[in-house]
């Protein structure tokens, strides 16, 4: 977490050599992702998968088309064998597959969205999961959903969840480790209660959502 600019949605693309370093390693399962070729960059990102700020869903596809593309793309199963799958994962972040296979992205409100997005996400069993904004312009409620489905995601599959937000509130809830970067480093690497309850005046200010403004008042 971290304020706007300081390089949280950076990171991800970097774990998954969307984008390369200036300097440094990034290392996932043992392998140098700055270094990778091609190829090796093809299997690491099997076993990522990557859920967008925004779903990133395809507009002029249905629900249905929109979470089987993983499979389309990546396996030879057979269509019953993709519409069973897609049925499952649709199940699993709480959308009824009969309801919402046949519907469009624009159909859908801001956190059915995201569960269908989540849906395409898990469709092939990522080992890891990359979540960039999950909360993002979706109300208190639909916040709380979405940060309990990354929670329920993660016992279930068994999976690391790596999460970029600024969301306070919902950062708690779902967190065993947070990571705050500031200034394109890391001020600090602990567990939540650390982050609650530190002293330390820039987390305090992020924390609790003091801007300098308030400052000088």
């Amino acid at each position: 977490m971290g304020p706007s600019g300081t390089g949280k949605s950076t990171v991800i693309k970097h774990i998954v050599g969307l984008l390369k370093p200036t300097s440094g390693q990034i290392i996932v399962e043992g392998i140098h992702v700055e270094s990778a070729d091609e190829e090796t960059l093809l299997s690491i990102r099997k076993k990522v998968g990557f859920a967008f700020q925004f779903g990133a869903l395809f507009d002029s596809m249905s629900v249905y088309d929109n979470v089987a593309f993983p499979l389309h793309e990546h396996t030879k199963l057979k269509e019953d064998e993709v519409r069973k799958k897609v049925e499952e994962a649709l199940t699993m972040v709480g959308l009824k597959p009969d309801e919402v296979m046949q519907l469009y992205p624009h159909e859908l409100s801001g956190g059915m969205q995201k569960r269908a997005a989540i849906a395409r996400t898990i469709i092939l069993h990522p080992d890891i999961i990359l979540y960039d904004e999950p909360t993002s312009g979706l109300d208190p409620i639909a916040s709380d959903l979405i940060s309990r489905l990354i929670v329920k995601l993660q016992r279930e599959l068994g999976t690391t969840s790596v999460v970029i937000s600024h969301d306070i509130k919902e950062s708690f809830k779902i967190a065993d480790q947070m990571i705050m970067l500031y200034d394109g480093k890391v001020l600090a690497d602990a567990d939540p209660e650390f982050f609650r309850t530190t002293e330390n005046p820039i987390i305090r200010r992020f924390v609790d959502g003091i801007s300098e403004l308030a400052l000088e008042d």
